[in-house]
């Protein structure tokens, strides 16, 4: 009867539920009875070893700038500055800056558009980034899933990331500490100047740009804004425009010291 039952698919029997045979699918099939189940072993997707994370994989340059900084022969962010050179790997950032980059999310911005099938709906996300010591950076992008956005946007954000120039209000006493000059941008409506002010006075701004600055590492600057700037988006934007236009000019201090020769003596010039 045992036997019987195990063959006709009944519960009892040596060979599990099912049958003799069902043991041996199920644990090709990778079921929850089986030893190997399933997603590790078959499409790779999960959080297990299987999946791996990209932070593991060790970083292969792609571009010749990252080449070079892999081998140590680009010793600084200035230095890719002062040549103008285009960053496309936001791996070069993480190398210079590392841990002491801090990233915050401004604004995650619902964006809908009217299709044949419907609404489809999209999240624009606003994201800055600094070192609070001569670096800022901003950066938006836009998906259909608020963490592919975040995630899209710190990878754009630091390919954006600007030297910022501190200078001094009055007497050139200490280490410089806020804007050099009175500097502006402009993004749509919106219209930012950022003002030099003295020791101590701290932040005198609204609360976009003030998360700006403070990444910046200006601890005590005025700034004037008109129009829409209930639109966080271009009020961020203006004010980063604003702040890398610091090092747009040259002043006497950034002036390479000139050599004079005397080209034409009295003993070379001839008649």
């Amino acid at each position: 009867m045992v036997g019987d039952a195990g063959a006709a698919g009944g519960p009892a029997g040596p060979a599990g539920p099912g049958g003799p045979g069902m043991g041996a699918l199920r644990d090709f099939l990778g079921g929850f009875g089986s030893g190997l189940q399933g997603r590790c072993c078959g499409r790779g997707r999960g959080r297990g070893a299987c999946g791996g994370k990209a932070e593991d994989k060790e970083w292969l340059p792609v571009t010749k700038l990252g080449s070079l900084v892999k081998d140590d022969q680009i010793k600084s962010l200035e230095e890719i500055s002062l040549f103008s050179l285009p960053i496309k790997e936001s791996e070069i950032i993480d190398f210079f800056l590392g841990m002491s980059l801090k990233d915050e999310v401004l604004k995650i911005m619902p964006v809908q558009k009217l299709t044949c099938a419907g609404q489809r709906t999209r999240f624009n996300v606003f994201v800055a980034i600094g070192d609070h010591n001569g670096h800022v950076g901003l950066g938006v992008t836009g998906s259909k899933e608020v963490v592919i956005a975040i995630r899209g946007a710190i990878i754009l954000v630091k390919l954006s990331i600007v030297p910022v120039r501190c200078g001094y209000w009055g007497n050139k006493i200490g280490k410089p500490h806020t804007v050099p000059c009175n500097v502006t941008g402009l993004c749509g409506s919106v219209l930012v100047c950022l003002i030099p002010t003295p020791r101590g006075t701290g932040i005198v701004s609204a609360p976009v740009p003030k998360k700006l600055l403070l990444m910046a590492g200006y601890p005590p600057t005025h700034t004037s804004a008109r129009g829409c700037t209930a639109t966080l988006g271009n009020f961020t934007k203006a004010t980063f425009d604003a702040i890398s236009k610091t090092y747009s000019y040259l002043t006497l201090d950034l002036w390479k010291e000139t050599v004079f020769t005397n080209l034409y003596t009295r003993n070379s010039l001839t008649i």
